[in-house]
């Protein structure tokens, strides 16, 4: 099965000495991933640069946005006293349990259901109406069954994180090419392995891109969550400056919440390019 995969592809137009060189493209037609990654920046720079000549200039009041220099002074402080990194660690210890729970979930009912007729037929409804409730007007009942501790705080983002790990992984399990399942049943692949071989590899973007939104829904769950009678968390901490009407430590919740969910993608982006380097390879 490898050999036919590694084999070079030969164009109709193309010379078949050339076949399995690398392509050779004009100059300035792609990004690198380095220029890439610096271009990322452009819009970020450009807001807190917008951000600060306002402050600077009085354009904007600081009691409806703090000025940047003092949500810094804000940030040295809090760190110093150990209050920042506390109610840092227990919101991203809420956060991993929250998407560790959902992206197994996920996972496996994709599996399930992607896999057999009697697992979609069982699986997929309940989800994709799951789908149709937001997770965050689910709360109340949450608190019902099980308090405001860290259950449900935990359940809440579990819920925010497995329906679209489910949804694309699903969508990836179906949309994988015919030729391959042609491919493992001419070489005589059993079921596990097909399974490993072709099920796993054709799933996995679809799981990334599931991942990338399971990240960004954990992030935004962990924020309303830790606003509910909470008594931790960088979410606690930005409802109780709510209450002395103290924006600078507002703006520093949410510029922590913003880096965590920018961090957090591109860990997930990282994790999505060593594992589908094989990708590049057969479009090489």
């Amino acid at each position: 099965m490898s050999a036919v995969l590694d084999r070079p592809v030969v164009a109709p137009h193309q010379d078949p000495a050339q076949a399995g060189r690398p392509d050779v493209r004009p100059a300035g037609r792609r990004l690198g991933p380095g220029r890439r990654r610096r271009l990322a920046w452009v819009g970020p720079s450009a807001l807190l640069l917008l951000w600060t000549a306002a402050s600077a200039t009085g354009a904007l009041d600081p009691r409806i946005l703090s000025e940047p220099w003092t949500v810094v002074a804000t940030a040295g402080e809090l760190i110093a006293d150990g209050r920042l990194q506390e109610n840092l660690a227990i919101s991203a210890q809420r956060a991993g349990l929250g998407m560790f729970f959902g992206i197994l979930v996920g996972a496996v009912l994709a599996l399930l259901s992607g896999l057999s007729r009697i697992g979609e037929a069982l699986i997929d409804g309940p989800v994709q109406i799951k789908r149709a409730i937001p997770g965050l007007a689910l709360i109340p009942l949450l608190i019902l069954w099980f308090g405001i501790d860290e259950t449900m705080k935990v359940l809440t983002i579990t819920l925010g994180v497995f329906v679209p790990v489910y949804l694309q992984t699903h969508a990836g399990l179906r949309g994988i090419d015919l030729r391959f399942v042609e491919l493992a049943r001419t070489v005589g692949l059993g079921r596990a392995g097909f399974i490993r071989k072709v099920v796993l590899p054709g799933a996995l973007p679809g799981f990334f891109l599931g991942l990338r939104f399971a990240v960004t829904g954990a992030w935004v769950s962990l924020v309303v969550v830790e606003q509910i009678n909470a008594t931790s968390g960088i979410g606690y901490m930005m409802e109780l400056a709510r209450t002395y009407g103290q924006t600078n430590i507002i703006i520093l919740g949410l510029a922590v919440y913003g880096i965590l969910g920018l961090l957090s993608d591109g860990i997930v982006r990282f994790i999505e390019r060593k594992a589908l380097s094989w990708q590049r390879t057969l479009a090489g």
